[in-house]
């Protein structure tokens, strides 16, 4: 999954007809290639602002393109629904694990003669390029994030529950210890979890990596039902139904767990370590309440953290001087702030002087040194509270990174999602029937997508 998992609402999805309306055969020809991009529904307005203004700087730039806006935010309904009434917009974002697939079913431009002038195009992680990359290696859509999971959690709660906020747990026993406390003392839930919209799948994948284990063997093989399966399960068993430390709601997906999170009712969290940005600019957090830590991984040589990202991809429909300036505003956009000084100050400048968040942590799609030399060229501005994430950004690239897995990936998860539900919602759920269902169902999920 993503950085961007939010839950698109209905009012994004009209705007994104309206917008395509807006951008149709009706505009008079005025010369100009009119290009439609994302912007993250749900932004507050400092962020609105922030984004418009890169817009007229990339517009000034390029004043053969016009640029116009429309709220998108990835989750996999909508997008399916979005793909396949051709309501996206010319550019828009997707996840690491929908790349491949898409590039097959040719649903996204093959922008891969654009993509290999780019001055960056060989010094990506090879890891990362593969997920844009076609089977002879052309680059149909553009890494342009990259993540690692972490464990989120509120230091105010910490603090109210008798716990160091600059001690946060550093093992599945200890996270289990933490939540009981934090919802004893606090009555808010120590501990939640993704459900709903394959991000349950997701989560419970993550752990079960940090566990040692897998959900496929990478030989076409699913492998759900396994002692790190069991063991991530019979945690949030025992959390939920012996702790009482998870809270009341159970439906959560990436949207909404953000807002609760935001707004103090819950403890900890996992999410990819990238998320602060959400977090602020759409969920109104408070900066001091905010810590960030590495996944616990047990004692195990295959234990390792979930990572992903995010790609940028141009819509099959897109006219080929409308795929020109996509990979322009992409490139101008999303990656010269990762490659070019000048951009990076610039991007950095925009976003400190409209109160957005700079500086938190990411892992990087070219390599570390490359990551390292662009976050001194903005040293100046950063505004986010790094100590409060140095559990997370002095040890994660320590950890082995794990790649989330190649085949029917969201499928997998969203027959997770029941998984979870289930054993969090009814407390004689039957774990091995669970497993048992989902092992059978996950493996015609991957015989039919191979």
């Amino acid at each position: 999954m993503t950085t961007s998992r939010a839950a698109a609402s209905v009012a994004a999805a009209a705007l994104a007809v309206a917008g395509l309306a807006a951008c149709s055969d009706d505009e008079p020809d005025d010369g100009r290639t009119h290009l439609t991009v994302t912007i993250d529904a749900g932004l507050e307005q400092a962020a609105i602002d922030a984004f418009d203004k890169r817009v007229e700087q990339f517009e000034d730039a390029n004043p053969d393109i016009d640029v116009e806006t429309q709220e998108y935010t990835w989750t996999a309904g909508t997008f399916t629904a979005q793909l396949a009434g051709g309501t996206l917009p010319d550019v828009f974002v997707v996840p690491f694990t929908d790349g491949r697939g898409l590039i097959e079913r040719g649903q996204i431009a093959d922008i891969g003669d654009l993509t290999a002038d780019l001055p960056y195009r060989d010094d990506y992680n090879p890891n990362v390029a593969a997920a844009g990359e076609d089977a002879e290696g052309d680059l149909w859509a553009i890494p342009i994030s990259a993540y690692g999971q972490g464990l989120h959690y509120n230091r105010s709660l910490f603090e109210a529950a008798g716990l160091d906020p600059d001690a946060p747990p550093a093992t599945w026993e200890e996270v289990r210890a933490a939540a009981d406390a934090i919802a004893e003392e606090t009555g808010e839930a120590g501990y939640a979890v993704m459900t709903n919209d394959n991000t349950g799948g997701w989560i419970l994948t993550t752990v079960v990596n940090a566990l040692g284990g897998r959900t496929d063997d990478g030989d076409g093989n699913a492998t759900i039902d396994t002692p790190a399966m069991r063991q991530a399960l019979g945690d949030l068993r025992a959390m939920r139904w012996e702790d009482e430390s998870m809270g009341d709601n159970f439906l959560y997906d990436w949207g909404t767990i953000n807002q609760d999170f935001a707004s103090g009712r819950i403890g900890m969290y996992v999410s990819g370590g990238g998320n602060y940005g959400n977090l602020f600019t759409q969920n109104a957090l408070d900066p001091d309440d905010y810590g960030l830590t590495i996944l616990p991984l047990a004692d195990d040589p295959n234990a390792g953290v979930l990572g992903g990202g995010t790609l940028a991809a141009v819509s099959p429909n897109a006219e080929p001087d409308e795929q020109a300036a996509a990979v322009k505003w992409i490139d101008f956009y999303y990656m010269e702030k990762l490659t070019v000084q000048e951009a990076a100050v610039a991007d950095a400048e925009v976003k400190a002087e409209s109160g957005q968040p700079v500086g938190a942590p990411e892992l990087p799609v070219f390599d570390k040194a490359a990551y390292d030399e662009a976050q001194t060229w903005i040293a100046e501005y950063v505004n986010v509270p790094v100590d409060q994430m140095s559990h997370y950004t002095d040890h994660v690239f320590d950890q082995p990174l794990l790649n989330e897995p190649a085949v029917a990936t969201q499928e997998v998860y969203g027959i997770l999602d029941t998984v979870v539900q289930t054993v969090l919602t009814e407390e004689d759920a039957d774990i091995d029937a669970l497993l048992d269902t989902a092992q059978a169902e996950a493996q015609a999920a991957i015989d039919a997508a191979v």
